[in-house]
């Protein structure tokens, strides 16, 4: 295992980030869809100008009055931590080799990113607001909250270490909203299905880009960049939410029962962490690079060990039971 200590930035970092940035016309062309085709929520919701509005509103709240209890903890935890994309803006502006100025480079790729991602929280959001089952001033305030609060990754300014990050949230995300549109079809929600649906693959293209972003850094620097990833991997990947609260609570007091939540139903599980670490390694094909340094190699067998590991402390089909506490996002 390797030591436990942050990794420095070096110089060499920002110069691969510069050199990866000369082909982000390409990324963005590849990766993100154009804002004129690309989808909006006003697609996915009830048109207000509509004759048929009422009756449109009334059949939404008639489908959300069979979704369970933690569902629909887990749905507006979903929410709370989308909306929190100003925090993850500025975390990813902040890197080094980000030049927060520049019309083009990777401030062009944060900015088109974050605009793809900022239609998640407003369509979700939307939609609980017209189903009547949520207290709105309640789950703002946790929103507010979350910004708040800030964010951390452990990642510091490492762009190296923020792209393993990326990579696996986003898969993780990916899990959690697919996971949540295949539960609204179990429960008779068609509409809300297909909402978490467009939002999930969303989430999987723009992992496809973050792995992308890895594997070209291991091409040009596969040391250090197998340090980093170690490193991350290490720390462990925490949770965007992981500061949840609702209003009286002291900094990230909701997040275990939101978590919790997740679990039970099977949206989000340690086993999930565990196939997203290893599929991780594999997609960057740790195993068989070559040419590394000596704390690399050592990187190297903690990383391919990491599955296994955790697998021994998984809490596979583990569900835990629901606790007496009482979210005040939900009036019903």
């Amino acid at each position: 295992m390797i030591s436990d200590y942050t990794i420095p930035m070096k110089p060499a970092r920002k110069e691969v980030m510069h050199f990866l940035a000369k082909d982000m016309d390409n990324i963005v062309r590849t990766y993100l869809k154009d804002i004129e085709d690309n989808w909006q929520p006003s697609d996915l919701l009830p048109v207000s100008s509509s004759d048929n509005f009422i009756a449109d509103i009334k059949a939404l709240q008639q489908e959300c009055r069979e979704l369970p209890y933690d569902y629909m903890v887990v749905l507006i935890g979903d929410i709370i931590t989308e909306e929190a994309l100003p925090s993850y803006e500025s975390w990813l502006m902040d890197m080094e080799g980000v030049e927060k100025s520049d019309t083009g480079g990777w401030s062009k790729w944060m900015r088109l990113w974050t605009a793809e991602e900022n239609r998640h929280g407003d369509l979700l959001n939307k939609y609980v607001y017209l189903s009547g089952r949520v207290n709105m001033r309640q789950m703002e305030i946790s929103t507010q909250y979350l910004i708040a609060d800030g964010f951390d990754t452990g990642a510091a300014r490492d762009p190296y270490q923020n792209f393993v990050y990326t990579s696996f949230q986003e898969l993780a995300t990916n899990i959690s909203h697919r996971r949540t549109a295949t539960l609204a079809k179990q429960y008779g929600n068609g509409q809300l299905s297909k909402i978490c649906g467009v939002i999930a693959a969303d989430e999987l293209r723009h992992a496809k880009a973050y792995k992308s972003f890895v594997s070209s850094i291991f091409e040009i620097d596969p040391s250090e960049m197998m340090l980093a990833f170690a490193d991350m991997m290490r720390k462990r990947i925490i949770m965007p939410a992981q500061f949840l609260r609702q209003q009286g609570e002291k900094v990230g007091a909701a997040f275990t029962h939101f978590s919790d939540a997740a679990q039970r139903l099977n949206v989000y599980t340690s086993t999930d962490y565990t196939d997203i670490t290893e599929s991780l390694v594999k997609d960057w094909n740790i195993a068989s690079l070559t040419g590394l340094t000596d704390p690399a190699e050592k990187a190297r067998d903690y990383l391919m060990g990491l599955p296994a590991r955790f697998r021994k402390i998984s809490d596979r089909g583990g569900f835990k039971a629901p606790l007496a506490y009482e979210f005040n996002w939900i009036t019903r």
